[in-house]
C-alpha cells in the first residue's frame, strides 16, 4: 500500500514538472534604445579606462625610451584599482567598476613590464635596484619587473587582511573607498611633474591626455547620473582639472626634447697651467 501511495506521489510530480516545463515562456530582455546606451555606457566604463595608453605604449615601443613617461602614474593607477576593488568587498558597486579595476591593474603590469625593459636597456649602472634592498632613494625606480610584482603582491596581502579585519567597520570602508578613488585622481601628478623639471612634454604622448580628459569627463558623468558614492564624482573633477593642465603644459613647453643636466668634470690641472 505504501509504494502504491509513492508511485501516485511520484506521477503526480511528474506531471507537475512536465506541466511547468510546458508553461515556461523563455523571457528575453527588451532591447530598447535605453538598454542600449547602458550596454554601451557599461562597455565604455569596462575597457575605456585603458585606451589612453595604448598611444603611449605604442610610442615607448617605437622610440625605446620612456624617458618622457612617468611609472608613477602606473603606482597611483595600481594603487587605487587595488583598493577600489578592497572597498568593493565592504560597499559593493556597479560591476562594470570592479572589472574596470581589474583590466587596469592588468594594463599597469604591462606598462611597468615594458618601461623596465626599455629601461633597463639604457641603464649603464653595474648595480641593479632591488625591491629587496628597501632603499627609499631607488623607490619605484627597480631594475626588474619582478621586484614591482613582489611589491603588488605584498601591497595587496597587508591591505586585503586589514580589510578583513576591519570590513565591519562604515568608517574604515568608506575611508578606503575616498583613498582609492583620490589617489587615481592624482594619477596626473606625477605626469605634471615631470614635464615641469624636464621642461618639456617631449616623449609624453599628448593623445593619451587627451584621452585622459575625454575618459575622465565621461566617467565623472558616468558617477552622477548612476549615484555612485560621492567620493567617485568629486575626485573625477579634481581629474578633469589636473588633465586640463597637463594639457596646458603642452603648450607652454611645446614638444622640444629636454636637455639633461650634466654635472662639470673637473680637470686636472697640466703641466702648462701651473707653468
Amino acid at each position: 500500500m505504501l509504494c502504491v501511495v509513492e508511485n501516485i506521489e511520484d506521477s503526480k510530480m511528474a506531471r507537475d514538472i512536465i506541466d511547468g516545463i510546458l508553461k515556461f515562456q523563455f523571457v528575453n530582455p527588451q532591447i530598447t534604445f535605453g538598454n542600449l546606451v547602458s550596454w554601451i555606457a557599461s562597455g565604455a566604463m569596462i575597457f575605456g579606462g585603458i585606451v589612453p595608453y595604448i598611444p603611449q605604449y605604442l610610442e615607448i615601443k617605437r622610440t625605446d625610451n620612456a624617458d618622457g613617461f612617468s611609472t608613477y602614474v602606473c603606482l597611483a593607477l595600481l594603487v587605487a584599482n587595488t583598493l577600489r576593488i578592497l572597498f568593493w568587498f565592504g560597499h559593493p558597486f556597479e560591476l562594470p567598476l570592479l572589472l574596470q579595476s581589474i583590466i587596469m591593474i592588468a594594463t599597469m603590469m604591462a606598462m611597468l613590464q615594458l618601461c623596465t625593459r626599455v629601461n633597463i636597456l639604457h641603464d649603464i649602472s653595474t648595480k641593479k635596484k632591488r625591491f629587496v634592498d628597501f632603499d627609499r632613494k631607488h623607490f619605484w625606480q627597480w631594475s626588474h619587473f619582478v621586484d614591482y610584482c613582489f611589491f603588488m603582491g605584498t601591497f595587496s596581502l597587508v591591505c586585503g587582511f586589514i580589510t578583513f579585519l576591519f570590513s565591519g567597520n562604515s568608517i574604515y570602508v568608506e575611508a578606503l573607498g575616498f583613498m582609492a578613488v583620490f589617489t587615481e585622481a592624482m594619477l596626473g601628478v606625477p605626469q605634471f611633474y615631470r614635464n615641469y623639471q624636464n621642461k618639456s612634454t617631449h616623449g609624453m604622448s599628448v593623445k593619451m591626455v587627451l584621452c585622459w580628459l575625454s575618459g575622465d569627463t565621461f566617467k565623472t558623468g558616468y558617477f552622477i547620473v548612476n549615484k555612485a558614492p560621492v567620493q567617485f564624482w568629486v575626485c573625477g573633477m579634481l581629474q578633469i582639472s589636473i588633465d586640463i593642465a597637463i594639457l596646458l603644459q603642452v603648450c607652454y613647453y611645446g614638444d622640444k626634447p629636454y636637455k639633461k643636466i650634466q654635472r662639470a668634470v673637473p680637470t686636472t690641472p697640466t703641466a702648462e697651467h701651473i707653468s
